[in-house]
């Protein structure tokens, strides 16, 4: 195996730079070694991490083919995603585990929701004193995280319909209970208010979107460590959807225009209430894969770039319990023309992207 030579500088932490690294065996030393085969020059980071991926969900909606996920987690790949966090797939991912040409994905299994309260074919749809049952199940399906749909439209209210909460705090309560029995955390899309305070109370172990967190709720995600996923792509749609709904659903449909008209505002209050903020691409559909630099560049808008660096970093493999750039880790590496945290464009155009150590750029 070709050894390299990283000339850095090499961000390793928030307070972690180092001038220089090498690639020995597929792994990170900082120690020279006795000769060098290659050299790969520029500001080298972890490999980025999407908290918020759909592997098999496609522009056409769910991907059934294994062989067109495999292809959907090589576009991630190649765009510098080295870690994957799927939250909600169709398709059983697990024969892409442990694949060393591809990203690491930790699994989350199906979406839960209640019947005709998601997108339809999305998601296990069931009546709400399953869900207990029905997360311990998908916690032993997926490798570590549970996806939960916590609100969404309620259109059973006719022109009153609105973003409405699908379960109740006890419901949650053992939901979360059930799969921390089962080694695995539990994630909730969000967009609502109305959902967060139970979220919350019921331990929840990170948020999607949060559109709705008021400022006290951003104080509690902050004192008690519970990232948010801001998914800034994502919520640049919220204007379409309610142009969509707006006839049958004008509640919803100012609601949601609401929330995008300050999606920049309330991504930079949660992080000045000291709300850790991890990058999500929400891709599938009406996002496309390998897209990492852009959620990005929509971050800084609202918070600065060293942040959105770390999020999308050091920070989320963390969380995730996944290696970063010390001594002997893989060397999953992103190597970019320029510092990241001065100009977050550097993410678009990677110099080199090592997965275990191997070139994929």
């Amino acid at each position: 195996m070709t050894t390299l030579h990283l000339t850095g500088p090499i961000l390793a932490g928030d307070d972690d730079v180092r001038p220089e690294a090498w690639v020995v065996g597929g792994r990170v030393t900082y120690e020279r070694p006795a000769s060098v085969d290659a050299r790969v020059d520029g500001w080298a980071i972890p490999g980025i991490v999407d908290m918020h991926c759909h592997v098999a969900i496609g522009p056409a909606g769910p991907v059934e083919d294994i062989d067109l996920a495999r292809k959907i987690a090589q576009s991630e790949r190649d765009s510098g995603v080295l870690l994957i966090r799927d939250v909600g797939s169709t398709v059983d991912l697990s024969p892409l585990d442990g694949d060393p040409a591809l990203p690491r994905i930790i699994r989350s299994g199906r979406f839960i929701a209640r019947p005709k309260r998601y997108l339809p074919g999305y998601a296990v749809e069931i009546e709400p004193e399953q869900l207990p049952e029905e997360t311990a199940r998908q916690a032993r399906l997926g490798t570590g995280w549970v996806k939960l749909v916590a609100d969404w439209i309620d259109r059973s209210l006719g022109a009153d319909g609105d973003l409405a909460p699908l379960w109740s705090a006890r419901q949650l309560a053992d939901a979360v209970t059930a799969a921390h029995a089962h080694g695995a955390r539990v994630t909730a899309h969000t967009f609502s208010t109305e959902a967060i305070d139970d979220l919350l109370a019921a331990g929840i172990d990170c948020i999607e979107h949060g559109t709705g967190m008021t400022d006290e709720h951003a104080e509690r995600a902050a004192r008690e460590g519970i990232p948010v996923v801001p998914t800034l792509r994502q919520a640049a749609n919220f204007e379409s959807f309610a142009a969509q709904g707006e006839a049958k659903f004008p509640r919803y449909a100012e609601r949601m225009r609401r929330m995008h008209a300050r999606r920049y505002e309330h991504v930079g209050r949660l992080h000045d209430a000291g709300v850790t903020l991890l990058l999500g691409s929400d891709a599938g559909t009406s996002i496309g894969h390998g897209e990492p630099a852009l959620e990005a560049a929509e971050m800084a808008k609202a918070m600065p770039a060293a942040d959105v660096v770390a999020g999308a970093t050091w920070r989320a493999r963390r969380f995730l319990g996944a290696s970063v750039l010390e001594e002997g880790d893989p060397a999953n590496v992103v190597v970019l023309a320029a510092d990241p945290r001065e100009d977050i464009g550097a993410l678009r155009a990677p110099v080199a992207v090592l997965l275990g150590g191997t070139s994929y750029s």
